[in-house]
């Protein structure tokens, strides 16, 4: 009985090695295909916030890495993606974080023409809850294109609010504290632009990693 037990065990054991090498195989070979599909996601969301037709550079080659701050969200690392036509800088599409969504932070892409007016606003991964605090989402609900063309006159920018709050963005039946969380970050996102556009525009880029983790 004894031995069949300790026999059981190794066949178990072996199994379980087993297992794991294949588990570790499946990773290895699909690696780079899951680098390509995320690459591939990035960019479709990054032409989501700045039109392709408005830039002739290769934007997630184009990038620099933003040290974290509380404008952009808590000490994370973040991204700026810089869209150029012949050279010339036409926007930026930069990383940032709402820390205080309803369940947790919000990640954020917001673009910023050079102007400041904002290009566009996309979620790149959320905890809201279905049904309420989602309609942060594009294929829930068009509430994020309400972003397009605003801009931010100063950090008192009284308009820059849910209506409940006195603004003059929409807030969702039931479910306020998330869009005056991403509302927040994206107010504060074109404030850090604000303030560092010529640094931004002027720093040596590279190609950076998607941080949507």
């Amino acid at each position: 009985m004894k031995v069949a037990v300790q026999n059981n065990a190794k066949v178990l054991a072996l199994f379980a090695i087993a297992c794991t090498a294949l588990v570790s195989v499946v990773n290895w070979l699909t690696k780079d295909t899951i680098i390509r599909q995320q690459q591939q996601q990035l960019l479709s969301t990054l032409y989501d916030v700045i039109p392709a037709e408005r830039l002739n550079n290769d934007l997630y080659h184009d990038c620099q890495v933003i040290a974290g701050n509380d404008y952009l969200g808590g000490d994370d690392e973040q991204m700026a993606y810089i869209a150029r036509m012949d050279n010339m800088p036409v926007a930026v599409a930069i990383t940032s974080a709402a820390p205080d969504g309803y369940n947790g932070k919000i990640k954020l892409i917001v673009a910023l023409n050079v102007d400041g007016s904002v290009s566009g606003v996309r979620v790149l991964k959320h905890q809201e809850t279905p049904g309420l605090g989602d309609k942060i989402e594009t294929r829930k609900n068009d509430w994020i294109y309400g972003f397009n063309g605003k801009t931010v006159e100063a950090g008192n920018d009284l308009r820059w609010a849910v209506k409940k709050d006195g603004g003059m963005f929409d807030q969702f039946t039931g479910a306020t504290i998330t869009p005056r969380a991403v509302v927040k970050a994206v107010k504060n996102t074109a404030l850090y632009f604000n303030k560092n556009k010529d640094s931004i525009l002027s720093a040596q880029t590279s190609t950076c990693r998607d941080n949507n983790d």
